[in-house]
C-alpha cells in the first residue's frame, strides 16, 4: 500500500488527486492517502483521519508518507520539492514554471538522497503522445511554430508543456526556422518567445491565457506546400489523472529522477 500525500490540497488539481487516491484505495487497494497541505482551511477534515496541515516538514513528519504529489506554485516548488528529496520522501511534481537550471539542482539532489523523483510538465497521456509525435514530426520539417492556450488563472507563461515540448523538437532538429525573412515586431511579443536551448531549437511559443480554457496546445509544422498540425485539449482535469496514478506507482517502485512522463510510458 503506497501512502499518498497531496501538497496545494485544496486547488483544482489537488483536489482531483485526493479523488484519484481515494478512489484507488477503494477499488484497487493500492495506495492510500495520509497526508493533505495547503494554506488555507488548516485543521479542517478533508478524508477519513485525515486534517489539512500547512508546514510540510511537520506534516511529513507526523504522517510519513511514501510518495508526496505537488500541485502547488511556481514560486514554491523548487523549495518544496528539495523538502521532500532532503526527507527521503519521493515526490511527484505537476506544478510548473522550474527552470532547467532548477532541475538539473533537483536532479543531483534526488540522486543524492537516492530517492525517486517524476517531475512531469504533463499528466495527460494524449498530450505527452502530442510531444512524442512533434519530436517525430520535427525531423522532417524545418519551421515550427507551438501555440499554447490555458486558463487565465494560469501563472507561469509559457507553459511547462511547451517548453518540454520544443526540448524535444530541438534534440532531432537544430533550427525549426529555416529561411525566415528578417522580421521587425510592429508590436513587441506579436511574434511569441523564441525558444533556444544550447543554440538549438529557434521555435517561437505563443501563449493565450483566457477563461474557457482547461490546457490545450498546437503544435504547427511547414514546408513547401504543406502544413501539419498536432494538437491536444484537456478538456477536463480528470484526464490528467491516470497519469498522475502512473507516476506515483512508478516512483514508488524506482529511485531515479525522471523528467517528463513520456519516459515511463
Amino acid at each position: 500500500m503506497i501512502k499518498v500525500g497531496v501538497v496545494g490540497a485544496l486547488g483544482k488539481m489537488g483536489s482531483e488527486v485526493i479523488k484519484t487516491v481515494i478512489n484507488n484505495n477503494e477499488t484497487k487497494n493500492e495506495m492510500t492517502l495520509v497526508m493533505a497541505v495547503d494554506k488555507f482551511r488548516t485543521g479542517e477534515n478533508i478524508h477519513g483521519d485525515v486534517v489539512i496541515e500547512s508546514d510540510i516538514e511537520k506534516a511529513i513528519e507526523a504522517n510519513k508518507p511514501d510518495v508526496v504529489v505537488d500541485f502547488t506554485q511556481p514560486t514554491t516548488v523548487f523549495e518544496n520539492t528539495k523538502k521532500y528529496l532532503n526527507a527521503k520522501v519521493k515526490p511527484v511534481i505537476g506544478t510548473t514554471g522550474l527552470s532547467m537550471e532548477q532541475i538539473e539542482e533537483l536532479k543531483k539532489l534526488a540522486n543524492e538522497n537516492n530517492t525517486g523523483c517524476i517531475i512531469a510538465p504533463n499528466f495527460a497521456v494524449g498530450a505527452v503522445l502530442m510531444m512524442m509525435f512533434s519530436k517525430m514530426a520535427a525531423k522532417y520539417f524545418d519551421n515550427a511554430e507551438i501555440i499554447e492556450l490555458h486558463h487565465n488563472q494560469k501563472k507561469d507563461a509559457p507553459s511547462g508543456t511547451a517548453i518540454k515540448t520544443a526540448q524535444m523538437m530541438a534534440e532531432v532538429n537544430p533550427d525549426m526556422a529555416k529561411n525566415n525573412a528578417y522580421e521587425t515586431e510592429i508590436i513587441k511579443g506579436a511574434r511569441g518567445g523564441n525558444f533556444k536551448e544550447n543554440d538549438r531549437g529557434n521555435i517561437h511559443i505563443h501563449s493565450v491565457r483566457m477563461p474557457g480554457f482547461v490546457a490545450s496546445q498546437e503544435v504547427i509544422f511547414g514546408s513547401l506546400g504543406q502544413t501539419l498540425k498536432i494538437r491536444h485539449d484537456s478538456i477536463n482535469r480528470e484526464c490528467f489523472m491516470s497519469g498522475v496514478e502512473l507516476a506515483i506507482k512508478y516512483v514508488f517502485d524506482n529511485n531515479e529522477f525522471v523528467y517528463g512522463l513520456e519516459n515511463i510510458l
